[in-house]
């Protein structure tokens, strides 16, 4: 499944893929398409809205 979140080191946006088989909540680390930092993404499902909730922050 496709989603975004927002760099936290410059906030731009950025798409990923969530792995809908890991489970309802994952983290994970994904480097930002923009300024190449590395952001810890905490993933978390939810289900009243049928979307993932991506919540970054800086490594």
């Amino acid at each position: 499944m496709t989603a975004g979140f927002q760099c936290a080191g410059c906030g731009e946006w950025n798409e990923t893929t969530v792995d809908s088989s890991a489970g309802m909540q994952q983290n994970y680390i994904e480097d930002c398409q923009v300024c190449c930092k590395p952001n810890l993404l905490r993933v978390t499902w939810d289900m009243s809205a049928g979307e993932y909730t991506i919540y970054a922050e800086l490594e």
